[in-house]
């Protein structure tokens, strides 16, 4: 029984009266007491004000995979609890109560909240600038008390319970000493303002930029949230770099990762140009170590960096595989071997010319070559690559070349895929069609992708490739179960100068860098929310109507995308190095399609028909040129995706129902959708709840759910990664960058996974992402009767064919595979990845 006094269980009570009313959720007084009692047995006498709000938090959320309205209902209680701790620091503690103060930080009319909150904005801004956190320019260039007229604080209500969380622990500016700046609306403004600093009339697009963030219609990557209005502006998401074979050069790479992964870039580094282990170096007369020995020490470097005080360093180092360490170079994620040639916090890329696929499906030899002897092949790509490939083959025949192995391209390619089985690496980037695709062409080679293996960027010596990523959330979008395309063309406007600001905003770590992207000045606009969407339109994604939407809904995004660059560079200008570019040579990226297709000699079967009218986005680019030498590119948007309370990028959702490790928690994801789904139908109740969480979210085997709901909500696991490939394949002819493309893979079957890459290459896809296998359940089943459900029609043969009763995950695991790397595989967002997100 509790023994807490009245005077505590009035505050407990006006605290969820409060949410409930702050979150508009339909709760009736009989649940207000159950959850009153259920909060007040774990209170005490005393309860500091943090105890008391963290109590509450626990018995709502505890609620969420039941019934997913007490996620919006703890958002709120978080949101008064962080509300609290902000006035308190602007009101010199004035609302610091102790244990026997009945007040909350809430506690208030409307109209004093509605002004304090205003108030506090202002006053944050103010000493945010004080304080040299933020940009002078923040309190010069901005009216304050009418920008603090313009937040909208009802758009509070946007922001679920992980959202919130995410957002305070995480990117709320906050003092050097550790007290909170931002409530939720002010923090929308803040980077609205920042965005708009150096724009003619910054008030108004401040305003404009605010309606569009707030709204979750866009939003900008995480450096972006982080950095915006700053003292240290570093807004960019991704850096790509090339190593030089020099010694000086290698360890000036270092330096440069290790500054640029400071202020929160994430980094793809190309290391092929390293000569390879026992090549010679003519200044010593000494043989060469290879690439492997610098990698290891670029992953220290990674490992060291903390970014932005916030988050690990994290990098992707890619290699070509013709390099003759690459059969090293795929072992460097596993969990066996010397320690000293393994990358354990590192990821890594294989780049992989068409040559080579086409040697793995003749079933012919591969050679391999040390870069010093072969220096034109790493700069070369398409016919031209071929063509010096096998010429170099005819020299190391010819006894011309010291070192080279040849070996079976098809063993090769199996051993590559059998470490990306086992431990997730090297994710599978192919190299032809980013080159023979890029509106760049003209400025050199793309020597690799970046971090999440969306950006495909020319690098060299004297430039750092440079990206600025942010992403249209398309579930925001949605009017009755049909694409607003009015509305999302006029998002589309906004997002592509935000992104634009951003170049000229930025503070570059390198001088590689500004120089890069100043010239360049590319961008990357990619999209959020992708099955949110499907399952307003009721569209199920393991479908060829799926498929025919990801085309068309990608076309449009693409069309006003580039007819806004194109407007941006007649009022701005064209960037520096437009001139020769595709974009001057009058292709866009549909054209690009049939130029690989033809430079490959083998049909790419996806649909390139064109449906809205490009020949005014043409004769717009014609006349004006382009602002941006890249446009767009579809980051994996983990993070942000939280944020906006969608699901990730173009991604399926990973389960109806699981729990979600992030670097801010845990937390009990529920698919919205189906729940809504289910109760207007009679379905949903406790005895649904407990069947989904044996099936680890899955529907497909509960006989009381009907097809059509099995078919909307089906989940990543449960849709043929082949198909999800086609869905990338048709959304890419119309994207001047790449899509980070995760393969969602149920088998074991090595076959399958080879169909899978193949399928990939053939489709003409830029680039694959991580390989998530199937791991152990996240959802906690330690509250069912397992003996009640029986078998399942999922784990059925598993479970017949293993005498030990053991788990069927683990006897889907072939005995060579690292299960706690194929654990952190299933880890839905992997934290250490979200500079692009």
């Amino acid at each position: 029984m509790s023994q807490t006094t009245p005077q505590l269980q009035a505050r407990v009570r006006a605290i969820l009266d409060r949410a409930r009313d702050r979150s508009n959720e339909a709760i009736d007084e009989g649940t207000l007491d159950q959850l009153q009692t259920e909060i007040e047995r774990n209170l005490y006498e005393g309860v500091s004000r943090e105890e008391l709000y963290e109590g509450v938090v626990q018995a709502l959320t505890a609620r969420i995979e039941r019934e997913p309205t007490y996620k919006r209902v703890a958002a709120a209680v978080v949101r008064e609890r962080y509300c609290g701790a902000v006035f308190d620091a602007v009101l010199d503690g004035d609302w610091d109560d102790g244990p026997d103060d009945s007040r909350d930080a809430w506690d208030l009319d409307g109209y004093e909240f509605d002004r304090t909150y205003r108030e506090t904005f202002a006053a944050n801004i103010e000493r945010g600038v004080d304080l040299g956190l933020l940009d002078e320019r923040m309190t010069e260039r901005f009216d304050l008390s009418a920008l603090a007229d313009a937040l909208v604080l009802d758009r509070d209500r946007n922001l679920d319970y992980m959202a919130m969380e995410t957002l305070t622990q995480r990117y709320f500016l906050h003092t050097n000493g550790g007290e909170p700046l931002e409530l939720p609306q002010a923090f929308w403004m803040r980077v609205a303002m920042g965005l708009a600093l150096e724009e003619d009339d910054p008030q108004a697009r401040a305003v404009e930029f605010y309606e569009v963030l707030s709204k979750l219609e866009f939003t900008p990557s995480t450096p972006t949230l982080f950095h915006s209005g700053t003292a240290h502006p570093q807004l960019s998401s991704c850096y790509l770099t090339t190593v030089q074979d020099d010694l000086e050069d290698i360890f000036d790479a270092y330096k440069h990762h290790a500054v640029l992964s400071k202020w929160s870039g994430g980094l793809g580094n190309d290391w092929t140009n390293l000569r390879a282990s026992g090549a010679l170096i003519e200044s010593t007369g000494v043989e060469s170590t290879g690439v492997v020995p610098f990698l290891r020490i670029s992953n220290d470097v990674t490992s060291a960096i903390n970014r932005s005080g916030k988050r690990r360093g994290a990098a992707c180092a890619y290699l070509e595989c013709w390099h003759l360490d690459f059969p090293d170079f795929i072992d460097l994620k596993r969990n066996t071997g010397d320690e000293r040639r393994r990358t354990p916090d590192m990821n890594t890329a294989a780049w992989v010319p068409d040559l080579f696929l086409k040697r793995v499906e003749a079933d012919e030899q591969w050679t391999l070559f040390s870069p010093d002897e072969v220096p034109e092949l790493h700069g070369t790509y398409g016919e031209e690559f071929e063509a010096l490939y096998e010429e170099y083959e005819q020299q190391a025949r010819d006894g011309e070349l010291r070192q080279y192995e040849t070996v079976d391209a098809a063993d090769l390619w199996r051993e590559t895929l059998t470490r990306l089985f086992e431990t997730g690496h090297p994710w599978i980037t192919f190299k032809d069609s980013c080159n023979v695709r890029s509106p760049q062409d003209h400025e050199g080679v793309i020597n690799s992708s970046n971090l999440c293996t969306e950006i495909t960027l020319n690098t060299s010596e004297d430039e750092h490739a440079v990206c600025n990523l942010g992403s249209v959330n398309l579930a925001t979008h949605m009017d009755d179960g049909r694409l607003d395309r009015e509305y999302l063309e006029s998002t589309i406007e906004t997002a592509m100068r935000m992104l634009d600001n951003v170049v000229d905003l930025c503070f570059y770590p390198t001088d590689e860098a500004q120089a890069s992207n100043l010239r360049n000045r590319p961008v990357g606009l990619g999209v959020m929310g992708f099955h949110d969407a499907l399952m307003q339109a009721e569209i199920s994604m393991d479908s060829e109507q799926a498929i025919e939407t990801a085309n068309r809904w990608q076309e449009f995004v693409s069309y006003h995308a580039l007819l806004n660059s194109s407007k941006l560079a007649a009022e701005r200008g064209a960037y520096p190095s437009y001139e020769g570019s595709k974009w001057d040579r009058g292709l866009l990226p549909q054209d690009t399609v049939d130029r690989l297709e033809a430079e490959r000699g083998k049909e790419i079967p996806t649909d390139r028909e064109e449906t809205l009218d490009w020949f005014v986005v043409r004769e717009h680019i014609e006349e004006h040129g382009m602002r941006n030498s890249n446009t767009m590119a579809v980051a994996p948007t983990a993070t942000i995706s939280t944020i906006n309370g969608t699901t990730p990028s173009i991604e399926p959702l990973y389960s109806n129902l699981y729990v979600k490790s992030n670097m801010s928690g845990e937390f009990t994801v529920v698919n919205d959708h189906l729940v809504s789904d289910l109760r207007e139908r009679g379905l949903w109740d406790e005895e649904m709840v407990d069947r989904i969480k044996y099936h680890d979210g899955s529907i497909q085997a509960i006989d009381r759910i009907p097809q059509a709901c099995k078919s909307l909500y089906c989940t990543a696991f449960e849709i043929d990664p082949r198909h999800q490939i086609r869905l990338t394949a048709h959304r890419q002819t119309w994207i001047d960058q790449s899509v980070s493309h995760n393969v969602f893979f149920p088998s074991t079957d090595g076959s399958l996974l080879d169909d899978v890459y193949r399928t990939a290459w053939e489709l003409g896809l830029k680039t694959t992402y991580y390989l998530r296998t199937l791991g152990a359940s996240q959802i906690e089943k330690s509250t069912l009767d397992m003996d009640e459900y029986g078998k399942t029609q999922h784990r059925d043969s598993e479970h017949e064919r293993r005498a030990d009763g053991g788990s069927a995950v683990e006897s889907a695991r072939t005995d060579d595979t690292d299960t706690t790397d194929s654990d952190e595989l299933c880890t839905v967002e992997d934290p250490t990845c979200d500079a692009c997100q």
